[in-house]
């Protein structure tokens, strides 16, 4: 491996209520640092408005540690604006990103910054190659969304992606050039393009704690990306709205016939009414789609932040102020 001694990584960690997780992360972390003395390390734990001890024993592995570094909102904004915000920080020449929970190995780091040290590489991103230990339905769900999102949107997506990758700082600018307020990283990183490598490693269960990620809370991330990454829903909305068109034609031409041949208009009215109910529905389910995009929009337009900074170990000018802002949408 070329030695590039004195290049600075960071790493951008999110936790929520990961008081048991943190501890045993940073063991492994301090194993791969010792492995790597030629690079100079910046542990960047963004505090995403935890409820329980997280935040405290960050500020304890500050003060042992400067290498730890930690932000902290003011309250849950959940794990989208805990990357950008950590993006936004980061100050090295390579940042990573990583969970905290020990299910993206910090052992792969070394054979990523290989990589991006000796090979044309923007990028060196993982992927899950099996899903053993996930729940059935979960793992089918997961993979039924990337299918799907890979059909109707240029950006494709790699099934089984993790938020797990090392990159190079140009690639990070162009994510941060991104700083719409709906955000779905896994296609953002793929959408600012650069060349990327995937490594692929067996699925590895929590070290400790319980996923913050619920079914409930996946489908609504999911519906983040599909949104963020396609507009084939709007369009099917509108063909769905032709196609019934088209039969109301066709269905008015057979109520008419029927009425001139037999003179009993009358006969038929359940399956009518059925009929009624169901285009009413789809009529509903089209307003829907054309209304989570619109819901995006105005929420663009608020030009709300994406994230709020309630305290910060980094020192930049305005992060030690309570309540500060650190970083909005654009204008």
């Amino acid at each position: 491996m070329k030695n590039y001694a004195g290049s600075r990584m960071s790493v951008v960690v999110p936790c929520f209520n990961e008081e048991e997780a943190i501890p045993v992360y940073y063991r492994a972390m301090c194993r791969v640092m010792k492995d790597m003395p030629e690079v100079e390390f910046e542990l960047l734990f963004v505090d995403d408005g935890s409820s329980d001890s997280t935040l405290e024993l960050l500020k304890k592995m500050n003060e042992e540690d400067k290498r730890c570094q930690y932000l902290s909102f003011s309250r849950n904004f959940g794990k989208e604006a805990a990357l950008y915000a950590g993006l936004k920080s980061a100050s090295g020449d390579y940042v990573a990103t990583m969970d905290v929970d020990m299910q993206d190995p910090p052992g792969l780091l070394p054979e990523m910054y290989r990589i991006l040290l000796e090979e044309d590489y923007d990028s060196v991103a993982t992927r899950r190659s099996t899903r053993t230990g996930e729940p059935r339905l979960r793992s089918f769900l997961s993979e039924s969304f990337y299918k799907f999102i890979n059909k109707i949107s240029k950006t494709e997506i790699v099934n089984g992606a993790r938020d797990y990758r090392l990159m190079k700082r140009r690639m990070v600018d162009a994510v941060l050039g991104m700083s719409e307020y709906n955000r779905f990283s896994k296609g953002i990183f793929e959408w600012v393009g650069f060349r990327t490598k995937w490594l692929e490693f067996q699925n590895v269960g929590r070290c400790a704690g319980e996923t913050k990620w619920s079914v409930k809370k996946l489908f609504f991330y999911s519906l983040e990306g599909i949104t963020g990454f396609s507009v084939a829903p709007l369009s099917l909305a509108a063909v769905v709205g032709v196609i019934f068109c088209i039969l109301s034609f066709f269905m008015i031409l057979v109520i008419i016939v029927r009425t001139v041949v037999w003179g009993d208009p009358v006969s038929g009215w359940p399956s009518l009414a059925c009929i009624i109910f169901m285009v009413s529905g789809i009529q509903l389910f089209c307003m829907g789609i054309v209304g989570q995009y619109l819901s995006k929009t105005y929420l663009e337009t608020k030009h709300r932040p994406i994230f709020i900074l309630k305290e910060s170990s980094t020192g930049k000018e305005g992060e030690k102020r309570k309540g500060a802002v650190y970083e909005k949408t654009s204008a």
